[in-house]
């Protein structure tokens, strides 16, 4: 066997290597996924259960992609089906991982510094488009891992700056420029959307504003304001705290109960009126006829700028700018092939994940074509 032969081997094996573990870390992501929104520990239990009858499943029985191919995407113990969403992320972390390994192998720490990288982001979009929530404490903390590596990793958040400075310093103001620009930038769409889309507010006749709460139907959904047949999940309508739903009545039925009053209000986590008020949980049904509802509205959600930093973190801000302009065609795609129709909520993390992938597998290189073009 010649040495040439042998580095071929090695490398491919490698490769699989790398690949079987994308494979691995997709599978304990959508352990992430679905337990994080739900605000269960990802260590507790250590193994995996099914949603469904709740049994653990054994480890012969967690092998990623294969598993679920094998029992044709259904649960071993009581045939439940296994959303396809499982397969998809375990099959689309090991294709990332084998990508970046095949560009980047020559540099191990660009290469581990990437695979985090990609981790975060398929997690965050994968809950952002089931729960129309980011989970910021989670991205913090991944930004800040990420301005750490940028000092090993230089090359990582030079991407698309030239000339190229290798160096720890260069790293960590890229890294730090990246992170603070992505928030701000971001941040200031979310201030400016509050003040130009405010509150939307809407009259009723006698016929119409019939409304009620309607309970997650398992644990994947969530609580819902269903007005004239229309569901809007809680997520949609409470993005902070001072967030608050403005209900005028003609009638009001609490606990199946008429209530004489002529307004409530609805927080996140409670329902106020005149004289009264009682928390979402301790409520069993709430119910009524609106004549006018002022409803909280957002051009875009909280945990948006904070991702944008995680990227800026690990990318630089070069790639901020990018990813900001890219994510932008991507959501208007999807408003159109979607069919999610212009006006509605629309999760916008998978499209700044998508954004930030797009620079990291080649797009710094448009970038670089562009500057060169506009400084001639």
């Amino acid at each position: 066997m010649t040495y040439e032969t042998f580095e071929q081997i090695q490398t491919g094996v490698l490769w699989f290597g790398v690949l079987a573990f994308g494979a691995c870390v997709g599978s304990f992501l959508n352990v992430v996924i679905y337990r994080l929104p739900l605000g269960l520990s990802v260590n507790k239990p250590k193994r995996s259960f099914c949603p469904q009858c709740r049994k653990e499943i054994p480890a012969y029985r967690n092998i990623p992609l294969f598993t679920w191919l094998l029992q044709r995407g259904k649960c071993a113990e009581c045939k439940a089906p296994i959303p396809f969403r499982y397969f998809a992320v375990e099959f689309l972390t090991c294709l990332l991982f084998g990508a970046v390994w095949w560009l980047w192998s020559d540099q191990p720490l660009l290469a581990g510094g990437l695979m985090l990288f990609i981790s975060v982001l398929v997690a965050v979009s994968m809950i952002d488009a089931d729960h129309m929530i980011i989970p910021v404490k989670t991205v913090w903390v991944a930004s800040v891992i990420g301005v750490l590596i940028a000092a090993f990793a230089p090359r990582l958040v030079q991407m698309g700056e030239s000339p190229l400075v290798d160096t720890w310093q260069a790293g960590l103001k890229w890294s730090l420029l990246g992170w603070a620009f992505g928030y701000a930038l971001l941040q200031l769409v979310v201030w400016g959307g509050k003040l130009v889309f405010g509150r939307q507010k809407m009259n009723f006749s006698a016929t119409e504003g019939s409304w009620y709460l309607k309970e997650p139907e398992s644990d994947d959904d969530q609580l819902c304001f269903v007005l004239d047949g229309e569901d809007m999940g809680w997520g949609d309508l409470f993005y902070r705290p001072t967030d608050r739903l403005e209900i005028e009545l003609s009638s009001l039925q609490l606990n199946g109960d008429p209530v004489e009053v002529d307004s409530i209000v609805i927080r996140e986590n409670q329902v106020e009126w005149d004289g009264g008020a009682q928390t979402i949980e301790e409520l069993k049904s709430l119910a009524g006829r609106a004549t006018r509802i002022v409803i909280p509205r957002e051009a875009m959600g909280g945990g948006d700028p904070p991702l944008l930093a995680f990227i800026g973190a690990f990318l630089g801000p070069y790639a901020v700018i990018f990813t900001l302009f890219t994510s932008s065609l991507y959501a208007i795609l999807g408003a159109i092939f979607g069919r999610f129709g212009f006006g509605k909520h629309l999760p916008y993390g998978p499209f700044l994940a998508l954004g930030g992938l797009t620079w990291a597998f080649g797009g710094w290189q448009l970038w670089q074509k562009y500057l060169e073009a506009v400084l001639r």
